[in-house]
């Protein structure tokens, strides 16, 4: 890069850091001026602005307050006090943020829960909650039935947007309040540095844990993407994520609200429907998740698909092998890739740099982050330490372990944790790079080049070894996905008898029968030896959460066994050319010893 060219970088990323800092340069934890401030401060500046859109349905800011105060009410009424719990089972919905932003007005701590729970994982959830009250979407009365008898019995269920046979009205309470706004003294005290919401990890690898959210952390995330973006009262956001979680309900919500635009709130994602739906609402922005943009990419062209109006799209997760096909075949203009989890204190953003990158921190302003990267050992799943009992930093293009220094005194490098203190001390690494300092630990592997420019490269759990080389799942992932056909690509490791390490296995779900063996020849000319692929699994469909992680667990423990998969499997043999079918006595053979992978 040209002398020029370095200076017209480090101009646009100067003035893109300092645009979004100075929207967030007065949020504080010592301050009494809380989320719920910032939104009434953008309803009393954009009241007749539409809010909100859903369908034929549309609320302007001033109509959102009002149906938020009349839920502050109903709150007060039953005698709620500023600490307590109400947990939202609830389905992307024009009413969604008005239920929790009413609820913060009078200092109760809502609990955002995952939709599509139900059993023991939403059992769980409501639990460790410890909600007085659950507040149930009428279409959500078959999964609370079914979790009812393991719920506290001194929590009380209502249902919403619709009547349910055995449970009381929140509508019916709701509409009985006044819509005046409560008094601002009913929440005198609360700090910014202080609970405004519990959202819950997503369980790729287990139930899924509280995660404490102060106002600090909904101000930075509503306000930092807004400005990142250039949000305005023209604005309109489409957002197909669910809202209960972070990345849609606080960062994608924010865009909107903070400047006056509006929400276009989709109850779910369709491919086939997107573009369509981007240009009736008149979307200019979309947030997304990295996989969405793939099943957007790999579905049929779509009329609209390039006639849309959206100006910006921000997310994470958009991998380099799905990016510049993605914004040259559907005209984006521009990306924001970001990085960060709903409890952690490490956030980078990429507002106008490399494809692929998570975030830059340029080496003048590394004293201004939190962010290291230190060494990670696969195989004993441990930060090695040198001579001086500390870890040790990575150098640039070497993969290790993203952490970020916890600093009480700076609302942006906060730890809250969890509600489980046990699990909040295993998210903390202690005495890294000096006696007594603390660093949270994101459990993701990346690296970072030369300019400072991070990519992410894995989880921590889903690398593997095998031939005595680390294999990153999510690269090999995204050499088969771009395979013709290839929709979806869950890449694991299986242990196999009598060998070290383990062997790469990928799920994959297609929209047409493949060639395996110039799958084969694919994975060949990408991939060195020990990352290929050793087993294929073809699925019809791949387990995600909600956001569209994949969850790994219950592939790895049923390994290549034929007696435990219905689905078709498929291995390489050691001097073979092609993917062949995987039967009992191949799998014998192989724990036999008698065929050596």
């Amino acid at each position: 890069m040209g002398l020029l060219s370095a200076i017209k970088r480090e101009y646009r990323y100067l003035s893109d850091a300092l645009r979004m800092l100075g929207y967030v340069k007065d949020v504080d934890p010592k301050s009494e001026r809380l989320l719920p401030d910032d939104i009434e401060k953008s309803v009393d500046e954009f009241g007749s602005n539409l809010a909100f859109i859903e369908g034929a349905r549309s609320w302007t800011y001033n109509e959102f307050d009002a149906y938020a105060n009349q839920v502050a009410r109903w709150a007060l009424d039953e005698g709620l006090k500023p600490g307590d719990c109400v947990a939202i089972f609830v389905r992307n919905r024009l009413e969604y943020v008005a239920l929790w932003y009413g609820l913060t007005k009078v200092g109760i701590i809502p609990a955002l829960l995952n939709y599509q729970l139900a059993s023991k994982a939403l059992q769980h959830c409501v639990t460790i909650s410890e909600a007085k009250f659950l507040i149930v979407d009428h279409e959500m009365n078959e999964a609370y039935f079914g979790a009812k008898s393991e719920l506290p019995a001194d929590m009380k269920a209502l249902s919403a947007f619709g009547a349910v046979k055995g449970l009381e009205s929140f509508d019916d309470a709701v509409a009985a309040q006044k819509t005046e706004r409560p008094s601002r003294q009913r929440r005198e005290g609360i700090k910014a540095g202080d609970q405004l919401l519990k959202m819950f990890t997503s369980g790729t690898t287990g139930l899924p844990k509280a995660a404490k959210v102060t106002h600090v952390r909904g101000q930075n995330y509503m306000r930092g993407f807004a400005a990142g973006a250039k949000c305005g009262p023209e604005d309109r956001m489409m957002m197909v994520l669910p809202m209960y979680h972070a990345t849609g309900g606080l960062c994608g919500v924010g865009c909107a609200l903070m400047k006056g635009g509006a929400v276009i709130v989709r109850p779910k994602f369709s491919a086939s429907k997107f573009w369509e739906e981007c240009t009736e609402y008149g979307a200019t922005l979309f947030m997304y998740v990295g996989e969405l943009c793939r099943f957007l990419l790999s579905s049929p062209p779509h009329a609209m698909e390039r006639s849309h109006n959206i100006r910006f799209i921000i997310g994470n997760g958009l991998r380099p092998e799905v990016w510049p096909g993605f914004v040259s075949r559907f005209n984006i203009p521009n990306v924001i890739e970001f990085y960060g989890a709903t409890e952690g204190n490490v956030s980078l953003i990429n507002v106008r740099g490399r494809v692929g990158a998570i975030g830059r921190v340029p080496g003048y302003l590394k004293h201004k982050f939190n962010v290291d990267i230190i060494e990670y050992n696969v195989d004993s799943g441990r930060n090695p330490r040198g001579r001086d009992g500390l870890c040790v930093r990575t150098q640039n293009d070497v993969v290790g372990e993203l952490i970020g220094e916890i600093k009480e005194d700076d609302a942006r490098f906060r730890f809250d944790g969890y509600e489980n203190r046990v699990a909040t001390e295993k998210k903390i690494l202690r005495d890294v790079f000096k006696p007594g300092d603390r660093w949270f630990r994101t459990g993701d592997l990346v690296r970072r080049d030369k300019d400072g420019y991070y990519y992410f490269v894995d989880r921590v759990g889903d690398t593997y070894r095998w031939k005595a080389e680390n294999v990153a799942t999510n690269e090999v992932a995204g050499v088969l996905s771009a395979f013709p056909g290839i929709v979806q690509a869950n890449v694991y490791g299986v242990a196999v008898p009598g060998h070290d390490g383990r062997a790469g296995m990928a799920s994959l779900v297609t929209d047409t029968d493949i060639d395996l063996k110039k799958l084969y020849a694919h994975v060949t000319s990408e991939l060195p030896h020990y990352a290929r692929p050793v087993f294929l699994r073809l699925s019809t469909e791949t387990d995600t959460t909600s956001t569209f992680k994949f969850k790994k667990t219950d592939l790895v423990k049923a390994g290549f066994d034929p007696n435990k998969i219905s689905d078709p499997l498929f291995y390489a043999p050691p001097k073979g050319d092609n993917y062949v079918k995987l039967t009992s006595d191949v799998v014998t053979e192989i724990e036999d010893g008698e065929i050596r992978l």
